[in-house]
């Protein structure tokens, strides 16, 4: 994946000991309150909401089970490994996959590019992509929209904190790739 920055090894290998459950519980509560507040978005998926779409960063070490189903959305986080059924999948690093979902990039041209890569179900997936560029999800706004009016600092703090995290990932891609 030569266009797309990746996180460095040393914060993959340390994500290994982290368990999934907390994250799968919080993912599956942000897709019922998106479901909520964007109920559009699984209307625009149509048939293919109730598709099992794998989301597979490729340097980060789980695998999101993504179903959109308007009734029952939700998210399974595994680690990574043998990869379980899924209808469609999508590979590749995880700020380009959150910059795909936010509408930052195009997904032609990731695809293209093969900073992503889609198995499967390609129908489902760009139901998916279609449904999120016609939403136009800004994820962090979305993580905070439960606080309310007291989203403001939580959600400045998680941008900055974003930020930070792409600069250091930007600043040791060299030397990654010098390994």
């Amino acid at each position: 994946m030569p266009n797309a920055p990746q996180l460095p090894a040393l914060l993959t290998s340390a994500m290994r000991l982290l368990p999934t459950k907390p994250l799968e519980l919080a993912l599956s509560r942000l897709m019922i309150s998106t479901a909520q507040r964007h109920p559009d978005l699984f209307d625009r998926l149509g048939p293919h909401a109730e598709r099992t779409i794998a989301i597979a960063p490729t340097d980060v070490p789980v695998v999101f089970l993504l179903r959109p189903s308007r009734d029952a959305p939700g998210v399974d986080v595994r680690p990574d490994g043998p990869m379980p059924a899924c209808d469609a999948m999508i590979t590749g690093p995880v700020f380009a996959l959150v910059d795909l979902a936010e509408g930052r990039l195009d997904g032609d041209a990731l695809f293209f590019s093969r900073d992503i890569r889609i198995e499967g179900d390609v129908e489902a997936v760009l139901a998916l992509r279609n449904a999120l560029d016609g939403e136009g999800l800004d994820l962090v706004a979305e993580v905070m929209a439960p606080l309310g009016a007291l989203a403001g600092g939580p959600e400045r703090a998680g941008r900055r904190c974003i930020e930070l995290l792409r600069t250091v990932i930007q600043a040791t891609a060299p030397r990654e790739a010098a390994r």
